[in-house]
């Protein structure tokens, strides 16, 4: 984390070379030759998770404070659950009071004699990075910080992220935290996940808790005003409304910085309807130009919204290579044709061609069996869907879940056959097999 006192003069050493030869460029670059200057970069569709830009996306590496997004999301899923309400109040631990004391860090100043509620401290731990905050929310929930940290690995692996590392609910080095850190981790870990997973985190974050942006688009609020030592806390995301590097749409989310992740961002901006969520870890001359994390955002979010667009593919009546027809068990015909139905939306970059597809069928196993179906059919009968990518996309999506799909549909109806003539089927087919 960025040390606190630091903060005032990279503020203002911002401004100075923000305004010269630092400032940041239009991203009107070809899509080739595109790049962000950082170890690892995302860019992905809020709404539907289709990767628009991955570099080095896979790669699992330090993520700092970018970490309390998970935990965040957890204080969110306890309160919607009613095992926790914003108004439940919150006791602070010595370890707590230590580690929100620490000059160095990112903090609000907690006080075991004080009451904070679950709200100031969520709040704290979203707008100033509040680290202690994160761990007093930990101990409230789980009652110790690796008790959270495990509940924070069960929440990754149940939307399938298993490559992750993580040792604290902070995303500080482990160095900070003395005697408290995870059982079996070492005293130098830091918490390691890829720019794709915190992409995938930060999407079920603003998607099933969208109020959170209420919160992380907030610039300056005041924090224990009728305790001993009030602080003003002002967002670490300068590219709020307000700050060096504003840009209009932005509204979140999570910055976060340690000597082994160096400068990360999480962000979403929302444009013309369309929201989406860029990661970039580790950016390159943070340390000659706090700003760059989010002039490379910056950057990476005017590519996505110049370069992409989504278009309309029509369906209607297409057929399936290599997959035209369905067998008719017991049918008058043997075969049917089939179609696709529906138009689809898809993800288009500009130099990509829209009539180039690729159409992967999946079909109903209930009515779909051994690649037959079984008559009687209608028309229109739905048996399947298929997935539709444009074939110079080979971006894809977060997961599986939310692909362009076109439903599979029986192009002709197709009646029971008689019993005389199934029966014939079977005497020609013993035949057959016979000789």
């Amino acid at each position: 984390m960025s040390k606190k006192f630091h903060r005032l003069f990279a503020l203002v050493f911002s401004v100075i070379i923000a305004a010269g030869f630092w400032a940041p460029l239009e991203s009107n670059a070809a899509e080739s030759d595109f790049h962000v200057d950082a170890k690892a970069a995302i860019s992905v569709d809020a709404k539907t998770g289709k990767i628009l830009y991955d570099q080095e996306g896979d790669t699992p590496m330090g993520i700092a404070s970018v970490t309390k997004i998970i935990g965040l999301y957890l204080v969110e899923e306890q309160v919607k659950e009613g095992k926790l309400a914003w108004g439940d109040t919150v006791a602070i631990s010595d370890y707590a009071e230590e580690l929100s004391t620490k000059p160095d860090l990112s903090n609000v100043p907690l006080h075991k004699e004080n009451q904070y509620t679950v709200k100031e401290l969520f709040d704290s731990a979203v707008i100033q990075s509040a680290n202690a905050s994160i761990v007093a929310l930990a101990e409230k929930i789980a009652g110790s910080e690796p008790k959270f940290v495990d509940m924070m690995q069960a929440k990754l692996k149940s939307w399938g992220i298993t490559d992750a590392t993580l040792v604290n609910a902070s995303g500080l080095n482990n160095s900070y935290l003395g005697d408290h850190v995870y059982p079996g981790s070492s005293t130098d870990a830091e918490n390691k996940m890829s720019a794709k997973d915190v992409a995938i985190v930060a999407r079920h974050l603003i998607t099933d808790y969208p109020d959170f942006l209420e919160v992380s688009k907030i610039t300056t609020k005041m924090f224990g005003e009728n305790t001993q030592s009030p602080v003003e806390m002002v967002n670490w995301n300068w590219m709020l409304p307000g700050f060096i590097n504003a840009k209009e749409g932005v509204d979140g989310l999570k910055t976060g910085t340690t000597e082994l992740a160096g400068a990360c961002f999480v962000g979403t901006m929302e444009k013309d309807g369309q929201r989406i969520i860029t990661v970039v870890l580790n950016v390159a001359g943070h340390a000659e130009n706090p700003s760059v994390r989010f002039i490379e955002t910056g950057k990476l979010m005017d590519y996505s919204f110049d370069n992409w667009k989504q278009e309309t593919i029509k369906t209607d009546n297409t057929r399936i290579p290599d997959h035209k027809t369905v067998k008719v068990a017991d049918g008058k015909d043997l075969t049917a044709a089939i179609v696709l139905k529906d138009s689809v939306n898809v993800w288009v970059r500009s130099d990509m061609d829209l009539a180039d597809t690729i159409i992967t069928p999946k079909f109903d196993k209930k009515i779909v069996t051994d690649g037959s179906v079984e008559a009687p059919v209608d028309k229109g009968e739905t048996i399947g869907s298929a997935t539709i990518r444009l074939a110079d996309d080979d971006l894809g999506y977060l997961d599986d879940s939310n692909p362009a799909t076109a439903k599979i549909v029986v192009n002709e109806k197709v009646e029971k056959a008689n019993i005389f003539v199934l029966a014939g089927r079977k005497i020609a087919g013993f035949f057959s097999n016979l000789f």
